[in-house]
């Protein structure tokens, strides 16, 4: 099969390819909020997306990578074979770009297990778990912050999945752990002070500073756990996150 030259036309036929395949692949970054959000298109807010993440299941794992070879894809030899219980990597050499599988956890800043959120939804993970890999990002950039602001900017903060995102949800990741909790309400704060520059009108901004505070103050009410308090007390002293390597060139051929 041929890769289509545009991201987003290929993430829906991988969508659809791997639905008929009953392998389980749904997407999350970039592409995701693209898909999910009318607003990723708008000046200000949009931005250019290098690749494809998705989340699958590591029980599949034989199956996603029989899958891509199925659909013109090159595997990154070395890294499936170190990684493939948790991540997978494919090449598309003809268009410059890749595919990055997360199996069931994703693991970067902080560390969240999406096995039982994966088959929630049709085409990506929920909204509240598109946030969330956004919002653990400790050197939070402006396409990240981007990709915050259109997701606050077109779905209500609410207490369940689908059309609104899960603030109850996000508010349970924080409450268990201090980490998380330090990282998400630092970038809510971040993302407040940056709403001037994304071409938003005042009652736009006003919108999305509101939502942001509900969903700080969804947070801060939630009862934390045992260990939140006593990782608490230990605060910045010890660090709270993980900073992953720097990304590597989109194609470093198949045995990257």
């Amino acid at each position: 099969m041929s890769v289509l030259p545009r991201l987003e036309d290929e993430a829906r036929r991988i969508l659809q390819a791997s639905s008929d395949k009953k392998v389980v692949l749904k997407l999350i970054g970039g592409v995701a909020i693209a898909i999910r959000c009318p607003s990723a298109s708008r000046e200000g807010l949009r931005r250019d997306y290098l690749d494809i993440d998705l989340v699958g299941h590591e029980k599949q794992s034989k199956a996603i990578k029989n899958f891509f070879s199925e659909m013109g894809y090159q595997p990154r030899e070395r890294f499936n074979a170190m990684m493939g219980r948790k991540r997978l990597i494919f090449n598309d050499l003809v268009n410059h770009r890749r595919v990055d599988i997360f199996l069931d956890v994703f693991e970067m800043c902080h560390r969240f297990d999406f096995a039982e959120r994966v088959e929630l939804e049709a085409l990506t993970l929920p909204l509240a778990d598109l946030l969330a890999t956004k919002l653990q990002i400790v050197q939070i950039n402006d396409k990240d912050l981007r990709d915050t602001a259109t997701l606050i900017m077109d779905h209500d903060v609410g207490s369940a999945d689908g059309e609104t995102i899960n603030g109850s949800y996000i508010a349970r990741l924080c409450s268990n752990d201090w980490g998380v909790y330090k990282t998400f309400t630092s970038n809510l704060s971040k993302l407040e002070a940056y709403l001037d520059g994304y071409g938003l009108s005042s009652s736009e901004i006003d919108r999305v500073r509101a939502s942001t505070r509900r969903l700080a103050d969804v947070i801060e009410k939630e009862p934390k756990s045992l260990a939140w308090k006593l990782r608490a007390r230990v605060g910045e002293r010890l660090t709270w996150y993980e900073l992953p390597e720097p990304d590597r060139a989109v194609v470093a051929g198949s045995f990257g």
